[in-house]
């Protein structure tokens, strides 16, 4: 009896967890109509957003439109969104690299699409539809970096904020180029900027529309690493292996890690605790806690 009540109230908890992850930042109540805008942004197609799932629980997620600098059209808005929902379904996996074709990394909308819906009406919307949408890429209970070749500007550089961790390449740079264009970032890029490099430096950065290369990122915390090869594929394997010293070990335990993180990050410190506590129950007596038990590691 007492082990059937575990099962269940674990079960519930890990379905709360999964569901938390999912909630929109804007609905109705907000003015939000994704099925309309869904509409507007299928009529822009070109490109596509590819994703590949390693056995090794790494998966590696492209965009893939390198003609326009793999700048994002309508559709590949649309197919962001269904890949990151097949990444939240993806029960075995424990980290992600997000990386461009053609060896750049994104350079934000393709401006035909945007000069079609530069109404208020249609722009907030797709405001709102890739704020959920990076929103649900940075809550993934997946380790994600952003492997960053060539060129990360506009909402490209916004996407690089939605990731853990930024990996650059030699020659590789990011900027915030909306200042130019008459915007602010608007895919959510300002506030996960703030978040990352603090307040000071994201108002220089925006600002300035400046340029940031390897070295800068390196200074304001905003890579993790440079890395060796600006090649395309040699660049991929260098972040695969940066990668795997942090996805190392059992998918439930690497996946808890990051949401307990992502509960610290984002909730008042009541709630974040009662998080934790709650994806704690979901390890506590599992396999890869039963299995360290009976190793005994010793304490050095």
């Amino acid at each position: 009896m007492a082990v059937s009540l575990w099962k269940k109230i674990f079960q519930t908890t890990k379905e709360r967890i999964l569901q938390q992850r999912r909630v929109s930042l804007y609905n109705v109540a907000h003015g939000y109509e994704e099925e309309l805008i869904k509409k507007k942004l299928q009529q822009f197609a070109g490109g596509s957003i590819n994703l590949s799932k390693e056995d090794n629980g790494i998966g590696i997620l492209t965009l893939n439109n390198p003609q326009l600098m793999n700048a994002f059209t309508g559709t590949m808005m649309l197919e962001l969104q269904e890949k990151v929902a097949e990444l939240e379904n993806w029960k075995d996996g424990k980290g992600l690299i997000i990386c461009g074709a053609g060896n750049t990394f994104c350079s934000g909308s393709d401006l035909n699409a945007v000069k079609a819906i530069s109404n208020c009406q249609d722009g907030m919307n797709m405001c709102m539809f890739m704020q959920n949408t990076l929103t649900r890429l940075m809550r993934l209970p997946l380790i994600s970096v952003a492997l960053i070749q060539g060129k990360a500007i506009g909402g490209g550089a916004e996407l690089t904020t939605a990731c853990d961790f930024r990996l650059m390449t030699p020659g590789s740079e990011i900027r915030f180029v909306h200042k130019h264009m008459g915007l602010v970032p608007g895919w959510g890029g300002a506030a996960r900027l703030v978040q990352i490099v603090g307040s000071g430096a994201a108002l220089r950065l925006l600002s300035g529309a400046l340029k940031v290369d390897p070295e800068r990122a390196l200074r304001l915390g905003l890579s993790e690493e440079t890395l060796l090869s600006s090649e395309e594929s040699a660049s991929l394997e260098e972040a695969r292996a940066w990668l795997s010293q942090y996805t190392e070990g059992p998918a439930s335990v690497i996946r808890a890690v990051k949401q307990v993180v992502t509960a610290g990050r984002e909730l008042p410190l009541e709630d974040a605790l009662r998080t934790e506590k709650d994806v704690f129950g979901t390890v506590w007596g599992g396999p890869a806690n039963l299995q360290a038990l009976v190793r005994r590691p010793k304490h050095k």
